[in-house]
């Protein structure tokens, strides 16, 4: 199913589609992130911010995750200095299951286990092979259901 983001963006396939967004501190991590979700088969919708001058994250985080929770892509991941700051912020926005991230085992369970929707990074915290491998184990493990679905729901339903 392919949806139109915005009139001035492209069309692009929801199943296959992720929002990326950094500050900007993580501008050159947030290159590196695309080009491997990219070359993962993803599409990538780059939000920003495209610039050095700093910048409001949480507003990058709200942006991010709003297209995530309206449907118009499947997952986002966000940068920052730390990724909390943009991981507190997401996770504001009704629907969305994002969890801040230093190492791929946690970036696989987040999505196993808890359905995470966004993964956020710290540019600060991780290089860019160790965020590569955390990007790839969340990116390649899919949700496991059952017992967990139950789990989901009550984490939803406390918004």
């Amino acid at each position: 199913m392919s949806l139109a983001i915005a009139a001035s963006r492209t069309t692009i396939d929801m199943a296959k589609a992720l929002v990326i967004g950094c500050d900007h501190t993580a501008r050159p991590l947030k290159a590196v992130i695309a080009q491997l979700c990219r070359d993962k088969g993803w599409q990538v919708e780059d939000i920003g911010t495209h610039s050095d001058e700093s910048c409001d994250y949480p507003l990058i985080a709200a942006e991010a995750a709003q297209l995530v929770a309206d449907g118009k892509v499947e997952r986002g991941i966000l940068i920052c200095g730390t990724g909390v700051g943009m991981n507190i912020a997401a996770n504001k926005i009704k629907g969305i299951r994002c969890a801040c991230c230093s190492e791929p085992y946690t970036a696989m369970l987040m999505r196993q286990h808890n359905d995470a929707n966004m993964l956020a990074i710290g540019a600060r915290v991780v290089g860019d092979e160790l965020a590569k491998m955390i990007v790839t184990a969340w990116l390649d493990a899919e949700f496991e259901g059952g017992r967990h679905m139950r789990r989901v729901g009550q984490i939803d339903a406390l918004m």
